[in-house]
């Protein structure tokens, strides 16, 4: 619709698809970020409390619980996932109909613009996604601190 009829975008698409998909994203961000921190608070810390990082990330802090914490991280982790996979369906629909929305488009130059406006927003949900995977989903076999470190700030900053 943005791109197709970009003056009509807002009586088309309407206030309250929007405020429904804001409730969506801010509602499964609240429960996601509220079931991690109360596992996180719940957890026994036997090896002290400094992170080896420079905020607290979840693996870090199941490194140094002393419990074994396998069916709650497995539990978050199919929580997790299954928003993730939710969002992640939701962005690749969008894009395959942004991307037929351009192709439909009659001149060389509007498709030109279109896809010059599409694909760095592509290129940082890439980015986003991809550092998000290997900070979360990495075996802890290759971890390593300036990897973790240098991981965790490109997530952050991204």
């Amino acid at each position: 619709v943005a791109i197709c009829k970009p003056l009509h975008y807002e009586t088309l698409l309407g206030s309250r698809a929007c405020a429904k998909m804001a409730a969506a994203a801010w509602g499964s961000g609240f429960l996601n970020a509220v079931l991690h921190t109360a596992n996180t608070f719940s957890l026994p810390l036997c090896q002290g409390n400094a992170v080896d990082q420079f905020f607290c990330e979840i693996p870090q802090i199941l490194k140094l619980s002393c419990s074994d914490s396998y069916l709650r991280e497995v539990g978050l982790l199919v929580v997790s996932l299954s928003v993730a996979l939710g969002c992640f369906v939701f962005i690749v629909l969008s894009y395959l109909q942004i991307f037929r929305a351009v192709l439909r488009v009659p001149s060389e130059q509007g498709r030109h613009k279109a896809f010059s406006t599409c694909l760095p927003h592509l290129a940082v949900v890439s980015m986003f996604a991809s550092t998000a995977m290997v900070a979360y989903l990495k075996p802890p076999s290759i971890s390593s601190p300036s990897l973790d470190l240098m991981v965790t700030v490109l997530y952050s900053v991204i």
